[in-house]
Formats: C-alpha cells, structure tokens, sequence
C-alpha cells in the first residue's frame, strides 16, 4: 500500500465516498426506490471502486520503477502487468501482450 500520505489519503478520501455510495444503494433497496434508480447507483458505486483499484495500481507501478535498479526493471515491469491483469479480470477482459 502507499507509503505516502498524501496518496493514502486520497484513496481513503474515494473509498469513503464510495462507502456513502454504497450506505446510498442500501437505502435505496430498504425504501424500496425503483430497481432502474438502484441498479444505476450500484452502477456508479462499482465504478468509483474500480477508479480506487485503477489508484492503487498506478501506486504501485510507479513504486515498483523506481524502487528498482535498472537492471531488475524488466522483473519490476512484469509484476507490475501481473497485478494489473489480476485486478482487470474483474472488470473485464485484458488485451495480450
């Protein structure tokens, strides 16, 4: 996770967001709203969580570089894809390399 603050806290800052978004949707569901309204704020809500994990790997790419010697970089590099292909199954498909 980022060791900076300033990082940390501007993914904390989304996740809370989200977390309102989501206290939303289940409002929403106890006050029965219509299911177009709910489904379009589940919607936003996966969205804004999909932006933090995008956050976060951009984090650690970037930690990742430059924290390693050039001569590990293509290891670093690789990783890197690593994460951001298992984060990005969950949002869709992948392109190969």
């Amino acid at each position: 996770m980022p060791k900076s603050d300033d990082t940390k806290e501007a993914i904390l800052r989304r996740l809370r967001r989200v977390e309102g978004q989501v206290r939303g949707v289940i409002r929403m569901v106890e006050e029965g709203k219509d299911c177009e309204e709910v489904l379009t704020q589940v919607a936003a809500a996966r969205s804004a969580m999909d932006r933090v994990g995008i956050q976060i790997i951009t984090h650690r790419m970037r930690e990742c570089l430059k924290e390693n010697p050039p001569e590990s970089i293509e290891d670093a590099v690789s990783d890197a894809i690593d994460i951001f292909r298992r984060f990005s199954s969950s949002i869709g498909p992948v392109p190969p390399d």
